[in-house]
């Protein structure tokens, strides 16, 4: 039997099969399905068949390297129109990453004004700029960026996609995955290319006991998120970045959802992502209205305010702020945690962080075991004095 074979007496010509391909390897002649050289061996087409006319033999399956070339990053954009952190330092890595592939770095931008990132791209080594200009494009929507990338990567067929593990990366990630039929490694912290050219996924587990190295052989392309802040790239030397248009035709994307309204939290304190301080409070904290002491705080230290998942489920912080494993992982220069006990949960969430302090009550507490300094107090009476100790020295602060 061939690797794939359909059988003509059984099928029904419904065209099922045409529509569930994620590469669009299956085409219609005369109602009948043809089968196409880039076809993956995913199996979509038989795993739908309703008529069971289509059978896939993976006994003397090949790994779906062949053709595959390029290392391709996934960026997004402030709103001030510039790229973000965490697509900065994967691009820098994908770089670093190139030199022992060979391969060009693609940096990939869906909706109108990608053209305006150029000349940070070219600071981080992107050869090329693939640009997704659609006007269903304009505003994230999971169904269509799913549909336009399955389809770019398709026919480009790179050999790594990289996401950065951000609210859209790590949606949008493993459904493009999924369509694929391929490996996704989430918030990895490093990555590298074994003697057998195969993407080395590292990343934490086991509440970070250990670091898994976990490699995708068999199935192409090579896809992982990338936690932010952890990749610390250096600038390249500026390269010329070209730019390529595509428009996706998402005319037959069943759209489920739709963007109502937008409401933008506005507080310059709800950047963690890009911040380089972040003061957290937890359950010490009481109530919403003593989180204003950890915003005099950040205010003064030029940061943002973070929340454990306690202090969130209380309802004195919006989800925007949680740091942990179901909120947002961190890496700030600096971490102050205040009334934070440090479950594990929270602690797999800031423990990159560079310099960290722990303020709380209980001297038994597990964040002092991850803390640089540990201050043993009421944290009511220890953050106000802080406050005003760099407030009146901030001058001498600055200047240094």
């Amino acid at each position: 039997m061939k690797r794939i074979d359909i059988d003509s007496e059984l099928c029904s010509r419904c065209g099922l099969c045409e529509k569930s391909c994620p590469v669009g390897a299956i085409t219609l002649h005369d109602g009948l399905p043809a089968v196409e050289a880039s076809c993956t061996l995913c199996g979509a087409c038989a795993d739908l068949c309703p008529e069971g006319a289509i059978a896939v033999d993976r006994s003397q399956a090949e790994t779906t390297q062949a053709g595959h070339k390029g290392i391709w990053v996934f960026v997004e954009r402030e709103e001030h129109d510039e790229l973000t952190s965490v697509s900065a330092e994967i691009l820098c890595e994908a770089r670093r990453l190139s030199r022992r592939t060979g391969d060009d770095v693609t940096a990939v931008f869906c909706g109108a004004g990608g053209a305006e990132l150029r000349g940070s791209l070219e600071c981080c080594g992107a050869d090329n700029l693939f640009l997704l200009e659609n006007a269903q494009l304009e505003v994230y929507n999971t169904e269509l960026y799913t549909e336009a990338l399955v389809n770019l990567i398709a026919r480009h067929r790179p050999q790594i996609v990289l996401f950065g593990g951000t609210s859209t990366g790590r949606d949008l990630a493993p459904r493009v995955a999924a369509r694929l039929r391929t490996g996704l490694t989430a918030d990895c912290t490093a990555l590298d290319i074994d003697a057998e050219g195969n993407l080395v996924q590292i990343r934490p587990t086991y509440g970070g006991e250990i670091l898994a190295h976990i490699i995708c052989p068999h199935r192409r392309p090579q896809m992982a998120t990338i936690r932010p802040g952890v990749m610390k790239g250096t600038g390249e030397a500026p390269r010329k970045t070209r730019i390529q248009v595509f428009d996706s035709d998402l005319i037959s994307v069943r759209v489920r959802t739709r963007i109502l309204e937008e409401i933008k939290e506005l507080s310059r304190f709800s950047r963690l992502s890009e911040a380089d301080v972040i003061v957290s409070g937890g359950k010490g904290m009481g109530s919403a209205e003593n989180f204003k002491f950890l915003e005099e705080l950040a205010d003064v230290l030029g940061g943002a305010v973070g929340a454990s998942r306690s202090a969130v489920d209380e309802g004195w912080m919006t989800h925007h702020h949680q740091v942990g494993q179901t909120g947002k992982t961190v890496s700030p220069k600096l971490y102050i945690a205040c009334g934070i006990s440090g479950a594990l949960q929270h602690l797999m969430g800031m423990q990159d962080s560079k310099r960290i302090i722990a303020i709380n009550r209980d001297a038994g507490a597990p964040i002092f075991k991850v803390a640089d300094l540990g201050i043993v107090g009421d944290l009511f009476e220890i953050v106000p004095k802080i406050t005003g100790l760099l407030r009146e020295n901030k001058g001498v602060l600055s200047s240094r």
